[in-house]
């Protein structure tokens, strides 16, 4: 008996499947159609091969002279947060002296961000983190990974993961959650006391809880050593956490031997990573998340360089980064900065925003390509050629965006 679609996408100018093993990187089809099925992409193929699929209950989206491609994965976020930090980025443009802010009482680093988390109710914090999010999703992202970190005490801790949770109950898109307790310590407790509370109590409780799938910490001089994050990530892992590293952002102090060693499934920022230690996280199966988002919000010394990623076998995602010191919603912009700033291809960058974020997550086997028996998360964009996602400075060049073999925005507004 054959087999009917719930729902078609026909007629892509350019249907981008994003495979593994694509030559071309975003293995492009031309003239392509996709069948979906109960939520999953059914099969890929040209007219004759779908049309029969089609039946009378069918919804039929025609994207005959648009660019087909699968939704956005943003595998690095920290878009659970209360407040701003606007004082600080123009303080950074202005490149104001220490002296002239704090005589300006500007507030500036991560634990400027704990006091209003804080003090945000559960739903006061949701309501804030999901216009962002809404944002992020008519954008064309599917997944997004989500970060806490902006509380470093148990109770807010848990309360941004709950956020996380009711994210994906409320709104068209999965979450992946990390829990990031190693972001920094409080300045009244001292790192050596929070540490010690972050391994024996916080992460064994996190654990528990099941609200975080993977445990994160943050490698750089004046944040955690090597050493330490080795003792954080470790601790997760015996809680069940998988673990992520951010890594080599401002200093290289040995975190990439670190991920390596324990198979971490991202290493996150390396604008200072050795060329040694990027073989080294290639060897071990770790994916690289390069940020543009904060190496242009910053103003970056040292912005990160693919080529050596690349040459040395690393396979690298990009994502938002999306939190008060770098307030980016769409992984459109990404991709465009990605090609800009950084001379990735558009292949490359499409890539790094859909298969490699998935692989990022440890997801490659579910999303991130349009492929048979993978969910169907999939974008239409406003294009008439790929590259043009990074040539086109649009507003937003997302026409339609599927979510689990559902459309769920049009002409960026969620259904």
């Amino acid at each position: 008996m054959e087999k009917r679609a719930d729902l078609v996408v026909a007629n892509a100018s350019e249907l981008l499947t994003c495979k593994e093993n694509s030559p071309d990187l975003v293995g492009v089809v031309r003239n392509g159609w996709i069948a979906v099925r109960e939520g999953k992409i059914e099969a890929v193929g040209t007219k004759e091969e779908i049309e029969p699929m089609i039946s009378g209950s069918t919804e039929v989206i025609d994207a005959a002279g648009r660019v087909v491609a699968p939704g956005f994965v943003d595998c690095h976020t920290h878009v659970v947060f209360g407040g701003t930090r606007v004082g600080e980025y123009f303080a950074k443009i202005e490149k104001l002296s220490p002296e002239e802010i704090e005589r300006r009482g500007i507030k500036t680093g991560i634990l400027t961000t704990l006091e209003p988390t804080r003090g945000h109710s559960l739903e006061d914090l949701y309501s804030e983190t999901a216009s962002r999010m809404m944002d992020m999703i008519i954008s064309g992202s599917t997944t997004i990974e989500s970060k806490s970190g902006y509380g470093l005490d148990r109770e807010t801790e848990i309360k941004q993961m709950e956020v996380n949770k009711l994210l994906e109950s409320r709104l068209p898109v999965n979450i992946a959650s990390t829990f990031l307790g190693g972001h920094g310590w409080p300045q009244d407790v001292g790192k050596e006391k929070y540490m010690d509370f972050l391994i024996k109590e916080m992460i064994p409780s996190v654990g528990e809880s099941g609200l975080a799938e993977f445990c994160d910490a943050w490698c750089d001089e004046g944040h955690y050593t090597a050493k330490e994050c080795e003792a954080i990530l470790e601790a997760g892992v015996n809680a069940g956490m998988k673990p992520k590293l951010h890594e080599g952002g401002y200093s290289y102090i040995g975190g990439a031997e670190v991920a390596a060693e324990l198979h971490a499934v991202s290493a996150d920022h390396l604008n200072y990573v050795p060329r040694r230690s990027l073989r080294k996280l290639a060897d071990a199966g770790t994916t690289g998340v390069p940020l543009p988002g904060i190496d242009f919000a910053v103003g970056h010394d040292r912005p990160f360089d693919p080529i050596p990623m690349v040459e040395e076998g690393l396979e690298i995602a990009i994502a938002t980064n999306c939190c008060p010191g770098c307030w980016c919603t769409s992984m459109p912009f990404i991709i465009i900065l990605a090609c800009r700033r950084h001379g990735m291809s558009a292949e490359r960058a499409i890539r790094a925003a859909t298969f490699a974020g998935a692989r990022a997550l440890g997801r490659q086997d579910r999303i991130g390509s349009i492929e048979p028996g993978k969910v169907a998360d999939i974008q239409i964009w406003n294009l008439g050629h790929y590259a043009d996602i990074a040539y086109h400075y649009m507003t937003n060049p997302v026409g339609v965006v599927i979510k689990g073999g559902k459309v769920t925005v049009r002409d960026s507004k969620i259904l």
